[in-house]
């Protein structure tokens, strides 16, 4: 059985930039906590807290005088929340989603209703809405209105698949494009979030079965694993020891992605016990 790694895959430069920043602080500063995690990876996790790194899921449960703003970044609400608690404040937000955040501000100044392309709940597009001063929402789906508002912008989530986006927009368009005054659409999918699903579909079309390594709770690798299930078998591992050697049988090549926060040392360990069941 062969074996195909994808070109791009594992931690992009936002989640390796937010633990560098993490583990220099928590170097300089003493153990602190983040307001919930800093990316959604249970072994970065783990590795940040051997460090003194704890997560706080709510501004009540602070601990210390030290707060970290994770990756995915907070609404201005939230901000201000924090320097009412007096807190020194360790920001990690990824560039990307930052700006995506200053797209959604300039839109809402300029006096547009936002739809972020994007699931609610998550904490970045939370955050993303915050600035959009309570002129947005955020959905997978076409938005109904009663009343059409005249002046709408469009966002995706920085971890959306760029087919998706595309396809959204596409279908706005066609729906209401007669009944706005005037549109305009960013494209906030970050570029290593790109990349990677090129690369990762870019294997999946040559091989009988896809691995996707990352966690189940992160979206970039979600994404992943849905546009690759789409071209071929694939399954979603958090860990090697997921694996089951009966997934090859009769397979003559695998192919290997993984989502932008899952470390390196885990796909290492995906990979070795890959080439031993060879």
């Amino acid at each position: 059985m062969e074996i195909e790694k994808a070109a791009e895959l594992g931690f992009c430069t936002g989640v390796r930039r937010a633990i560098d920043i993490l583990e220099r602080a928590t170097h300089k500063l003493g153990p602190l906590q983040t307001l919930g995690p800093v990316v959604h990876n249970q072994q970065v996790m783990e590795r940040l807290a051997e460090s003194g790194v704890k997560v706080a899921e709510s501004l009540d449960q602070l601990e210390g005088n030290i707060l970290a703003i994770s990756s995915h970044g907070v609404s201005p609400k939230v901000l201000e929340q924090i320097k009412d608690h007096g807190l020194q404040i360790v920001d990690t937000t990824c560039p990307f989603v930052r700006r995506a955040q200053v797209a959604a501000w300039k839109l809402a100044s300029a006096g547009f209703f936002l739809i972020i392309f994007g699931e609610e709940s998550h904490p970045e597009v939370q955050g993303v809405l915050g600035f959009a001063k309570g002129k947005g929402l955020a959905t997978l789906e076409l938005p109904k209105f009663d009343k059409l508002p005249r002046q709408i912008g469009i966002l995706s989530q920085t971890t959306q698949s760029f087919s998706g986006f595309a396809h959204f927009v596409s279908s706005f368009v066609d729906s209401h494009l007669g009944l706005v005054s005037e549109l305009r659409i960013v494209n906030t999918i970050c570029d290593a979030t790109r990349k990677r699903q090129q690369a990762a579909l870019e294997v999946a079309k040559r091989v009988d079965l896809m691995l996707v390594v990352g966690s189940r709770h992160s979206a970039n690798t979600q994404r992943l694993a849905e546009l690759c299930s789409a071209i071929v078998e694939t399954y979603h591992i958090e860990r090697a020891r997921e694996i089951d050697p009966s997934w090859f049988r009769n397979r003559r090549r695998l192919g290997v992605t993984a989502g932008a926060s899952t470390p390196d040392e885990v796909i290492d360990e995906v990979m070795a016990k890959l080439k031993d069941e060879q």
